[in-house]
């Protein structure tokens, strides 16, 4: 049996779940904004406090690697690196959009997202990265990678051919920008959380897809770019 503690900080959702044997057992979640250093820890404690688990009863922790907003994922990962070395165990790292993905299968398979002709559908997680730039990545409608992670600008061609195809069914906090560009295309609610890393990771760990807490970084796709401000100083 294995507990694994999952964190998802790469967007404005904090979001940490347990889960037993890649099922989640609980869930704590905020979109209150980007305070997610003060929230993951009480989120942790809530968790463990709740479910009766102590912390040296986890088996690894696993975390949204990104793509992401860079501050959140350097909380997450900083954050799982530090339980990591305290308890010695696991990192189990998780592609965010692959996780995203994970989500949307999860709540079709429960019956909370309703999509005509599923079967034949391309999933197509977006995280805002700022103006009308997304990161992304195309799947089938089990939640398997069809592209790689890339960072797309979107335009009225964005997807043209997977659109032509079958179903583009598109969802994640970088959807928005789709709306009016392509509206031949299908749009769900569905979010980040925690809960999308709870199968992935579990199927990670059992076949010892680990990390190496030591050198292990988030995966940005782009470089970090600080922008001077234009204010004058005094």
């Amino acid at each position: 049996m294995s507990l694994i503690l999952c964190i998802e900080t790469g967007t404005d959702i904090c979001s940490v779940g347990l889960a037993r044997n890649g099922e989640l057992v609980s869930l704590r979640e905020s979109d209150e904004g980007r305070d997610h250093a003060k929230k993951v820890a009480v989120f942790v404690d809530e968790l463990l406090r709740e479910t009766g688990v102590s912390p040296d009863e986890l088996d690894a922790v696993a975390v949204g690697m990104g793509p992401g907003s860079y501050t959140g994922l350097r909380i997450g990962v900083s954050f799982a690196k530090g339980m990591c070395y305290a308890l010695g165990i696991p990192l189990v790292a998780v592609g965010s959009l692959d996780a995203l993905a994970e989500v949307a299968v999860e709540d079709h398979e429960a019956g909370i997202v309703d999509v005509e002709n599923w079967e034949q559908a391309r999933l197509c997680p977006m995280v805002d990265a700022r103006r009308m730039e997304v990161y992304t990545r195309l799947y089938d409608s089990a939640g398997n990678p069809l592209t790689e992670v890339s960072a797309e600008v979107v335009t009225v061609d964005s997807f043209a051919e997977w659109r032509r195809t079958a179903p583009l069914v598109i969802f994640g906090n970088g959807a928005a920008k789709c709306r009016e560009v392509m509206p031949d295309a299908v749009y769900i609610n569905v979010v980040p959380s925690a809960r999308g890393l709870a199968r992935l990771a579990q199927q990670r760990l059992t076949e010892g897809r680990t990390e190496d807490i030591a050198y292990f970084e988030p995966f940005y796709l782009k470089d970090f770019i600080v922008i001077p401000s234009k204010k004058k100083l005094l």
